[in-house]
C-alpha cells in the first residue's frame, strides 16, 4: 500500500505551503484496525496500538532530511516500537502521523507485508517515515 494523504492532511499541507498555518511537529503512531487508508480518514479512523511498551513517537522537524530532485522527498530516521512484555497478540496493520498540537492526521500507510503480530517481549515494528513528491 502506498502512503496516503487524507483530505485533512492535504488541507494542512496546502495551508503550510502558502503560510496560512504554522508547521507542527508530527507524531508517529501504529494502528491495529484492519483498514486501508482512504481520503476521508481522520485521526478517529485509526485504533492506536496498545501493546506493553508502546508509545507514540514525536518526530522533530530538524531530524527530517529533505532531498530535492525528480522525485523530491523528505525522510526521517527509522523508528522502532518494541514490546516490553509477553502479552495477548496484537496485529499492527500500519502507521499514521498526526500533528502534535492540533492532533489532525497528516498521512497514513498500511504495511504491504503486514500485519505484524506483537505478542512477545522484544517483538518490534520498525518504521522509516518518508514522503515523496514529483
Amino acid at each position: 500500500m502506498a502512503l496516503l494523504l487524507p483530505n485533512n492532511g492535504e488541507g494542512d499541507a496546502l495551508a503550510a505551503i502558502v503560510g496560512k498555518a504554522a508547521a507542527e511537529n508530527l507524531v508517529l503512531r501504529l494502528y491495529t484496525n484492519n483498514i486501508t487508508p482512504s481520503e476521508t480518514d481522520t485521526t478517529a479512523t485509526y485504533t492506536e496500538a496498545t501493546f506493553t511498551g508502546y508509545a507514540a513517537i514525536t518526530l522533530t522537524a530538524s531530524s527530517w532530511t529533505v532531498t530535492e530532485g525528480a522525485p523530491s522527498n523528505a525522510a526521517y530516521p527509522q523508528q522502532t516500537f518494541t514490546s516490553s512484555a509477553d502479552q495477548a497478540p496484537q496485529s499492527v496493520y500500519g502507521y499514521y502521523l498526526t500533528r502534535v498540537t492540533s492532533g489532525r492526521i497528516a498521512w497514513a500507510e498500511r504495511f504491504p507485508s503486514g500485519p505484524y503480530v506483537i505478542a512477545n517481549n522484544g517483538d518490534n515494528v520498525k518504521v522509516t517515515p518518508k514522503f515523496t513528491l514529483d
